[in-house]
């Protein structure tokens, strides 16, 4: 063939005549080649022919492998030829381009028929799939055009001859079925689905090989123009166009007469569902996997939206599953108790538990419904409230799903102000690896995330930190304090203070217990006694070194949970206690692979010795203590089926207006941490009653644990704190006297639970 040409260019150059068209055809040649003056826009370079940039969908996994999300802004997957039904890809040939194999890149038979068509005045297209392709990969009508590109009748000439010349390249350095399976993996089938494997996905909830003969012509005529023939919007039109492609796949003996009688009568059958770059299994852990790798993505150069990583998670989906269903069913039912407490009143009250005035008409000017009225209506503030006042059609979330309304927008936003919000999750602490993130009841309704992006006080969940000091310096579980009235002064910032608090119940026993039984108990006094004792700065130390990050005032109180940490810190914070004393980082990705498959970031745990081994045992022994010592405040997990052959510690939490409850739940596998409150921390429970971490928070945590010990196939299975890994000097195995007539628990030893009335437990004091 080419012998042949070159003895017609040869033949042309003696006829004196053609030779400055032969000239001025090399010129052209050289000038859309190297671009000559900017007249015509660049080509693509030997090299992104060799290695073409596609935007690829990234893709996020669970730690089983399970694909549970993506980051697209074109939805694009690749897949191999061998995942592709047959019947496509030769159908394709058949129906796009049936000279493929034996064209180069150019069928120069279909171009004349494109001018023949042309003069009939019948308008058909002669591009064979390469030069799709080049379209398709390079955007060569819409790059950059060159400055001849801007004169009439140029310009489609220009792209024209560009598209060839990028044709002749692909065939140069890839095989024929390395072309077809770009072209499929890269073609857009519209509705966001670009390439095979999402296009079967979103049409047909199928994977490429298990499509149909009829399903497989469906997506081959969407390809001449997939709005007109689109089975979604004109399934009539689809239906004639899929015939058509039936029947050139008989012709082509692609399928047999049987097989296209067959397919031609079935009527159109979709599985439709265009997927959104949110829609995800997990859509808050999809958002955390983004915060958790952006600055490895900018540091090397990678964009996590069209790159095709693949990015692998701690996530356990079988722990995930009850993480979520516990928070769906304990948040529907604290909703409606908050809601009955409430009832006609407004929710936002100031300390003195008056309502504050203008809430809500404060609260809506950060929304987008009041700053697109203030562009339109500038400072005329009644008019603005009055169309914010004004009722209208809305949909609303419930618990029980979404529900239509008439409401206003001043409504609708005091309506979701009273509704409580949760974040939980759960980590390993041997290794940090999360296995569970729950980071609110519902992503489409808020994607804000509590586990993260809330700060709170934590209340008495920061004691733990308090009686690890105390163990650092010395003391022990059975040392003991009195309960009693403490007045502390001090001067912070020039100013001298008095501070004098008081338990829960606002009530001082001066009872003397051990230092086991008032953190069980939540002692407010005790754990004040301790901290003035050990230093507020070295509680702060001691929270910082297992894992708190935030900013910690080193005031008296402290250790009662004063400053505002996130459930994320706080919940790691934990592990020390239960892994030997090692802060542990948590590990969210595991490792980064490209599209190659070839592993390009691996994120291992990170471990450091912060406690003592025996000050972590005791720490753990000191939180089970909330559930074996009488009064613990863990006790209300006795209603859950979740103790036969295990043991379970935790800490419940409470902010002073009970806008915040708080419990971390501890097992040997596993640490749970739970946030509940409103997103105003002026919306809260009323008392103590409702308003405790035990009630709000603690509630979560048992409800997935009796979930997760159900569940046979659970990685997660019951077991016993380990025992003692040496002799610990430290006295901690305090017997204590419990009454065994109308109690809720009796502790023998401080270790064995021998009775559990559940219907008897008192109330806790947190």
């Amino acid at each position: 063939m080419f012998e042949k040409v070159k003895q017609f260019f040869r033949y042309l150059w003696k006829k004196k005549r053609y030779r400055y068209s032969i000239i001025a055809i090399v010129f052209l040649y050289l000038v859309i080649q190297y671009n000559f003056l900017w007249l015509v826009g660049n080509m693509p370079s030997v090299g992104e022919l060799k290695d073409p940039d596609l935007p690829v969908a990234s893709e996020i996994y669970a730690a089983d492998g399970q694909l549970i999300g993506k980051f697209f802004r074109e939805n694009r997957s690749s897949v191999e030829m061998k995942d592709i039904s047959p019947v496509f890809y030769k159908g394709l040939v058949a129906t796009e381009d049936v000279r493929f194999y034996n064209h180069d890149g150019i069928d120069w038979k279909a171009n004349g028929a494109v001018f023949w068509y042309m003069i009939k005045g019948d308008k058909r297209g002669g591009s064979t799939i390469t030069q799709q392709l080049a379209k398709n990969l390079f955007k060569i009508r819409k790059a950059n055009k060159g400055l001849l590109s801007y004169i009439p009748g140029i310009k489609t000439a220009n792209a024209k001859m560009k598209e060839w010349m990028v044709a002749k390249r692909l065939e140069e350095n890839y095989s024929k079925e390395e072309i077809l399976l770009l072209y499929m993996n890269t073609v857009d089938f519209g509705s966001n689905a670009f390439g095979i494997n999402t296009a079967a996905r979103t049409y047909f909830n199928k994977t490429p090989n298990q499509l149909s003969i009829d399903e497989c012509a469906i997506l081959i005529g969407l390809l001449k123009a997939t709005t007109s023939y689109s089975p979604v919007l004109h399934p009539d039109k689809s239906l004639e166009r899929r015939n058509v492609v039936l029947s050139l796949m008989k012709k082509h003996k692609v399928i047999s007469d049987d097989d296209y009688k067959k397919s031609i009568a079935k009527p159109i059958s979709l599985n439709f569902h265009v997927e959104s770059s949110e829609d995800c299994k997990v859509p808050y852990v999809r958002a955390a996997v983004a915060r958790e790798i952006s600055e490895w993505c900018s540091d090397n150069g990678y964009d996590i939206y069209s790159d095709g990583l693949k990015i692998y998670t701690t996530i356990d989906m079988g722990l995930q599953k009850h993480a979520e269903e516990a928070v769906a069913e304990h948040m529907k039912s604290l909703q409606h108790k908050f809601d009955v407490q409430w009832k006609d009143q407004k929710p936002w009250t100031d300390s003195k538990k008056q309502e504050i005035p203008n809430f809500i008409e404060n609260a809506i000017k950060q929304t987008d419904a009041y700053r697109n009225l203030k562009k339109m209506w500038g400072e005329n503030e009644d008019t603005i409230y009055h169309f914010l006042r004004e009722p209208h059609p809305c949909v609303i979330y419930t618990h029980d799903g979404y529900r239509k309304e008439i409401m206003s927008s001043m409504d609708s936003l005091a309506y979701y102000k009273k509704m409580l919000h949760c974040g939980f999750f759960t980590i390993d602490p041997k290794d940090g690896h999360i296995k569970t993130w729950v980071g609110g009841w519902n992503f489409k309704v808020t994607k804000y995330d509590h586990i993260v992006q809330s700060k709170r006080q934590p209340g008495s969940t920061f004691k733990p930190f308090v009686y690890a000091t105390a163990f650092e310096q010395g003391n022990g579980p059975c040392d003991t304090r009195v309960d009693r009235y403490i007045r502390h002064e001090y001067d912070e910032n020039g100013e001298h203070h008095v501070w004098t608090p008081h338990n829960a119940n606002r009530v001082f026993t001066n009872d003397t217990l051990t230092l086991r039984q008032g953190m069980a108990t939540s002692i407010n006094s005790i754990a004040v006694q301790l901290t003035l004792e050990c230093g507020p700065e070295n509680v702060a130390i001691t929270a910082k070194k297992c894992g708190i990050n935030s900013t910690l005032e080193t005031v008296p109180s402290i250790g009662l949970g004063s400053n505002d940490v996130n459930l994320l810190e706080l919940t790691s914070a934990y592990a020390p206690f239960i892994n030997g004393g090692y802060k542990v980082k948590p590990v969210l990705v595991t490792h980064i692979v490209n599209q190659k498959g070839e592993e390009i970031a691996r994120f291992t745990e990170n471990r450091e010795r912060v406690l003592t081994e025996e000050t972590a045992w005791l720490m753990s022994y000191m939180l089970r203590g909330t559930v074996e010592e009488h009064g613990g405040t863990s006790q209300a997990l006795f209603q859950y089926p979740i103790f036969g052959n295990s043991q379970i510690g935790g800490k419940t939490g409470t902010s002073n207006n009970y806008s915040d409850g708080w419990y971390i739940g501890v097992t040997t596998d596993l640490i749970g941490g739970t946030w509940v409150g409103a997103d105003d921390r002026c919306i809260h429970f009323k008392n103590s009653a409702t308003g405790e971490g035990m009630k709000t928070a603690l509630p979560v945590f048992g409800l997935f644990m009796s979930k997760v010990y159900a569940d046979k196939k659970c990685s997660v299975k019951p077991s016993l704190f380990p025992k003692e890994p040496f002799p610990i000097e430290k006295a901690h195995n305090c017997r204590v006297y419990v009454p065994k007539k109308d109690t809720a628990v009796v502790v023998a030893d401080s270790l064995m639970i021998d009775v559990i009335p559940t219907d008897t437990i008192p109330e806790a004091i947190d």
